[in-house]
């Protein structure tokens, strides 16, 4: 372990804006739960008749799992969906697999266990970095709940089951990174432990089989029951589960030679004839990413449009927001149903926006691997290789929105719905999110073409504001009217029979179409990183 306290320093000081940033938003969202709440159930009627509401309704039971006491701190909990956790779990997978499997790749582990440092000092530091994140984090969000006047004893065990979440993920990326040899497959592993995490306790408390959430690591989180009984054992749980993965991880690192994974590389053909140029290149890297989404946006489709039954009932239950989704996506008829479909549309639109700036991402991964030099070494020019991932990029996500409306479609049609009108319909509707969520991989792609160093947090950050200020989540936390500034709010809702106009997707298009060619110019032009 020697070297990890000067270690520790170095990742702070190179996460020092990333840092701030997961935890600020974590603490905000916590925070606005709390005021809306207070905004929309100020009476203690109100917060009694919606916790009766959420009891009868396996969808929002699947949100943020049984509510244990119609309190201000026990609805906001809800209402949070668990998404605290979930964000405290990603930002500990991301930061042990920056700081230990994509070091390792890199080169820069080997040159840093050269001097005095151990070889468990560099997964040690991610490792405290990434807890003391995630303490961090949940210190501030039981701060703020204590603030404003909730029940601080509930706080503080919301705040802890945020941390747990953290530390258990910190564990799991620290063993995905001595399984894989690559820190992109390290990042699947931990990302796609965490998806189906949250799926299993989604359908594990929408079904009420509480078994499920006891399998989810972030099942154990929302077990605690903060503003309830207060389970306090289980953040042992969540420690224990920690510890054993971290023993295996250590284990696995004294075993294994520097810079090679556990998990066998497969072998590729012995030539690439498949590979004639930058298109089927980028379709060759491109195509393991498309798959897996592909894969989880239909599972997803299809779980949501089975819940498709419950939404006749919507209409009968009270809630502001409710109300508003109805009045605002059922149509002029007010449709719960059809309300019901737009968010599941909005639901896949909103998500497949994410897969072109992870496409387009990978443009800055090889440039800055090395691997883009090599190739760009050959008789093919910049636009043509970055223009071979940005095309796989803009027909993957038209094809994962069709995937998912045509999924949601077809489980809805067998449901309650009629396949000859429902399902075109509802492809269309997917369908028509297609540009607008190309304007969110166009800034991706922008930013790695004009200002590479910090292409990463510039894409994430686009998306990640979209997602919050839109039509599906904005609503949520109070944030009815900032839709407008979003380029999903103008896509026409085919659900509830709106016109199409041509002028917002063309405008978007437009958009999309200058950010491109202006990052590609860019591109042409610097050297590279």
């Amino acid at each position: 372990m020697t070297g990890t306290g000067m270690l520790l320093r170095v990742v702070v000081r190179r996460e020092r804006i990333t840092f701030p940033t997961w935890v600020l938003v974590i603490v905000l969202l916590t925070a606005g739960m709390i005021s809306y709440i207070h905004r929309y159930f100020p009476t203690p009627q109100a917060l009694r008749l919606y916790a009766e509401v959420i009891r009868d309704n396996p969808v929002f039971l699947g949100l943020g799992g049984p509510v244990t006491d119609p309190s201000i701190g026990a609805m906001a909990a809800w209402r949070g969906g668990g998404l605290p956790y979930l964000l405290a779990a990603w930002m500990a997978v991301s930061i042990v697999i920056r700081h230990t499997r994509a070091e390792e790749e890199s080169g820069r582990h080997e040159l840093l266990l050269a001097g005095v440092v151990g070889r468990h000092a560099p997964s040690a530091a991610a490792l405290l970095a990434a807890a003391g994140a995630s303490l961090l984090a949940g210190l501030l969000a039981a701060g703020a709940l204590v603030a404003s006047g909730v029940e601080p004893t509930g706080s503080i065990a919301y705040g802890a089951a945020i941390a747990a979440a953290g530390w258990v993920f910190a564990a799991v990326a620290a063993l995905a990174a001595q399984l894989a040899e690559s820190a992109r497959t390290a990042t699947r592993i931990g990302i796609t432990v965490l998806g189906v995490s949250y799926l299993v306790r989604y359908l594990g408390d929408a079904t009420g089989q509480s078994w499920l959430v006891w399998l989810s690591p972030l099942g154990w989180s929302h077990l605690v029951r903060a503003y309830g009984d207060e389970r306090w054992w289980l953040l042992a749980v969540s420690a224990a589960a920690a510890t054993v993965l971290l023993a295996a991880a250590y284990r696995m690192a004294t075993r294994r030679d520097l810079g090679a994974g556990l998990l066998p590389v497969r072998q590729g053909p012995a030539t690439a004839s498949a590979l004639r140029g930058p298109f089927s290149l980028a379709w060759r890297l491109q195509r393991g990413l498309l798959a897996a989404w592909a894969t989880g946006l239909a599972a997803i489709a299809a779980v949501f449009a089975g819940l498709s039954g419950v939404a006749p009932r919507l209409a009968d239950q009270p809630g502001s927001v409710l109300d508003g989704f109805i009045q605002r996506y059922g149509g002029p008829s007010g449709d719960p149903v059809d309300a019901y479909l737009w968010i599941i549309v909005l639901l896949l639109g909103y998500t497949c926006a994410l897969y072109p700036v992870l496409a387009t991402l990978r443009l800055h991964a090889e440039e800055t691997s090395g691997r883009a030099d090599a190739f760009l070494s050959t008789a093919v020019g910049r636009i043509r290789w970055a223009a071979g991932h940005l095309v796989i990029a803009m027909l993957g996500t038209l094809g994962l929105l069709a995937v998912g409306g045509a999924v949601t479609g077809l489980v809805y049609s067998l449901l309650i719905g009629d396949l000859a009108r429902d399902l075109p319909r509802v492809i269309v509707a997917a369908l028509g999110h297609v540009p607008a969520a190309w304007l969110v991989g166009a800034v991706a792609t922008f930013a790695v073409g004009v200002l590479p160093r910090v292409a990463v947090a510039i894409s994430w950050a686009a998306w990640g504001l979209v997602c919050v200020i839109g039509d599906l989540l904005g609503p949520l936390i109070g944030l009815w009217g900032w839709s407008r500034f979003e380029p999903f709010h103008y896509t026409p809702n085919i659900i509830a029979d709106a016109q199409p106009v041509a002028a917002p997707p063309v405008v978007i298009l437009v958009l999309t179409a200058l950010l491109t060619g202006a990052a590609l110019l860019r591109l042409r032009r610097r050297d590279l990183f």
